[in-house]
């Protein structure tokens, strides 16, 4: 499973040797006979497009009068599909059955490792399960050289960064909304006479900037 559809097609046809068999499906799916781990096997390639999941609050925090901004900090979370009209958490889920092993292209830093978590979530593996395999693949370009090279030593996921990546985002979650929805509702207080649509203010955590 790639990051992105044209890297799972570059990762097919160097593989394939350009000899492959593509059909439709929520991301493109390419399949073809292979070496795998020194054996013959049929190899599926296909991608994510980005995060499967976003981190959101649960309906009972959506309500920006029902809820203090403050309560936000301590409010439970959970995650829902990125982009559910595309359905990509089914289509690894059916693309999985029947697969002995999951090679895990996605980019190599944080980001790249949480989708793969979120990957092997869809999928049903397990990262220490001895029947169904995971596997994770480390190259820096889709190259011939770098994508036979990353097939030849592939390593585990890494879960500790992973989780870091879940860190940042629930931070930046609510770090976002609660000051999102505090200034805009300060503002509004303080400029009534105003549209509201027009003194909607966003806030991203990236931009926090303490004075003492």
């Amino acid at each position: 499973v790639a990051e992105k559809p044209s890297i799972a097609l570059s990762i097919a046809t160097v593989l394939s040797g350009g000899k492959l068999y593509t059909r439709k499906a929520s991301t493109e799916v390419h399949e073809f006979d292979g070496m795998f781990l020194g054996s013959h096997a049929y190899i599926k390639v296909t991608s994510v497009v980005g995060h499967v999941f976003r981190l959101d609050f649960p309906p009972a925090y959506q309500d920006w009068n029902a809820s203090n901004p403050l309560d936000l900090f301590q409010a439970p979370v959970h995650k829902a599909e990125s982009n559910p009209k595309v359905h990509i958490c089914r289509h690894l889920n059916q693309e999985a059955r029947g697969c002995g092993h999951l090679v895990l292209w996605l980019d190599c830093d944080r980001e790249g490792e949480n989708i793969c978590f979120e990957v092997i979530e869809c999928t049903g593996f397990q990262v220490n399960d001895a029947r169904r395999k995971v596997h994770r693949a480390r190259f820096s370009s889709v190259t011939e050289k770098d994508i036979l090279k990353a097939m030849g030593n592939l390593v585990e996921p890494n879960r500790n960064e992973a989780l870091a990546v879940d860190a940042r985002q629930e931070i930046d979650l609510k770090v976002g909304v609660a000051f999102t929805r505090f200034q805009t509702t300060y503002f509004q207080g303080k400029y009534g006479n105003l549209d509201s649509r027009f003194i909607s203010l966003v806030f991203s955590s990236l931009f926090l900037i303490c004075f003492h």
